[in-house]
C-alpha cells in the first residue's frame, strides 16, 4: 500500500467444521491477468524473488485440506481467504509438572 491504509484480518467459522481467515487490504489491487499466475512455481514480480513463497504457502494450506482464494479490484484492494478445517478431535488437556515435586 504505497499511500498507507488498513489491513484487516477477519477470522470466523464459515460453516460447520470450516474456519475462514480473510486478509483484506486497501492497496492498489492486482490485475486480473496476474491473479491466475499467483502461486505458480518461479512466478515473481520482485527483482530478487524466487517465486516459491506463495506456492509453498498454498501447498501447506492444501495439505491440511484447506483452500486459498484471492480476489482483487484495481485501486480498491485485495482479499485473500484461507479456509481450513477446524479440529476434529475433542480437546484433551495435557498437564505438565515442572520442577522438583518431592518437597
Amino acid at each position: 500500500m504505497p499511500n498507507g491504509g488498513i489491513i484487516e484480518i477477519k477470522v470466523q467459522e464459515k460453516k460447520k467444521g470450516k474456519l475462514s481467515i480473510c486478509i483484506i487490504d486497501q492497496g492498489t489491487g492486482i490485475p486480473s491477468d496476474r491473479i491466475s499466475t499467483l502461486g505458480e512455481p518461479f512466478y515473481t514480480t520482485k527483482e530478487k524473488g524466487t517465486g516459491l513463497g506463495l506456492m509453498t504457502c498454498i501447498r501447506i494450506i492444501e495439505s491440511h485440506n484447506g483452500t486459498f482464494h484471492i480476489s482483487s479490484e484495481l485501486n480498491k484492494g485485495t482479499t485473500v481467504e484461507i479456509t481450513i478445517p477446524t479440529i476434529t478431535q475433542p480437546y484433551i488437556p495435557i498437564m505438565i509438572q515442572l520442577g522438583d515435586t518431592s518437597k
